[in-house]
């Protein structure tokens, strides 16, 4: 069992860094392994929706988009970590994150996370898109006490965050036993077939 997190700081080991830790630490305590992959300090090309992905099951520019969703495959859940840049998600994770989802990454069924972090205020506003990733694409949201989000405007800063380290810690405990029962769940109860998705255009 391991969870994949991706840092969408620019700073490698910033607040994100921070909150990823508070959840992993959890994580690892309970017999799930992780691995934090620094994405915001990347030069990220956004989608150009060329839809290529769609045939080949990967974006047709080749680079960490596809070593990353390939991770993801063999992950048993995956932890989001953003900072609150304008009161949305920082530009280059923002890039990553199209891509990533877009080109169908097999989330189905496997426990995810979000952290949100923020020097005062915003964080909501990041949260909610974050976890559109993740619901939309059939991962099952862990549950807690608060929304995680951590407040400071660096490690040190949220470190000192008592309730917002607090809801993160037991995000992360959750999270190990999210990933334990979808396993097992999943063997006692096989998943409902999938039906073909159909979808309607409003304008013709």
């Amino acid at each position: 069992m391991k969870v994949i997190a991706f840092n969408g700081s620019p700073h490698e080991q910033g607040a994100a860094y921070r909150g990823i830790i508070a959840i992993t630490s959890e994580l690892e305590q309970a017999g799930v392994s992780s691995e934090i992959l620094h994405i915001g300090d990347k030069n990220i090309q956004g989608c150009v929706a060329c839809h290529s992905c769609f045939k080949t099951g990967r974006c047709k520019f080749d680079d960490i988009v596809n070593s990353c969703a390939e991770k993801i495959e063999q992950a048993s859940g995956i932890i989001l970590a953003a900072p609150v840049y304008y009161g949305g998600i920082a530009g280059n994770f923002k890039c990553f994150l199209d891509r990533l989802f877009f080109s169908g990454t097999k989330l189905k069924r496997k426990a995810a996370a979000v952290v949100t972090t923020v020097r005062r205020t915003g964080g909501i506003g990041v949260y909610h898109p974050l976890c559109n990733y993740l619901t939309l694409s059939g991962a099952v949201i862990t549950p807690t006490v608060y929304w995680n989000v951590l407040h400071g405007n660096n490690s040190g800063e949220a470190e000192q965050d008592a309730e917002g380290i607090f809801t993160l810690r037991t995000a992360g405990r959750n999270m190990a036993w999210l990933i334990k029962t979808l396993e097992l769940g999943c063997k006692t109860f096989p998943p409902p077939p999938d039906e073909e998705c159909v979808r309607t255009n409003f304008i013709r």
